[in-house]
């Protein structure tokens, strides 16, 4: 993982649990507090999903990458070797 990717999750993260802490310091009805538990739960849920797949994807590319550098480079020593 890159920095700049290891800095917005942190950011995320941070954003994440100073909402879920400002929620639950903040005078409300607990009903209301619930609903916003739940709703930033279900928006943390989300952003970890998509980092999780964007990860996948960077990670399909980059194996997807070296595979076609080791045919290159065999193809290459194939050459050299006839």
């Amino acid at each position: 993982m890159t920095n700049a990717n290891k800095i917005m999750t942190a950011l995320a993260a941070g954003v994440a649990i100073g909402g879920v802490l400002g929620i639950l310091f903040a005078p409300d009805k607990g009903e209301n507090t619930r609903k916003k538990i739940a709703d930033n739960s279900k928006k943390l849920t989300d952003t970890i999903r998509d980092k999780v797949n964007e990860g996948k994807n960077k990670l399909s590319g980059i194996r997807n990458n070296v595979r076609e550098r080791v045919d290159s480079i065999r193809g290459t020593m194939d050459e050299y070797a006839t």
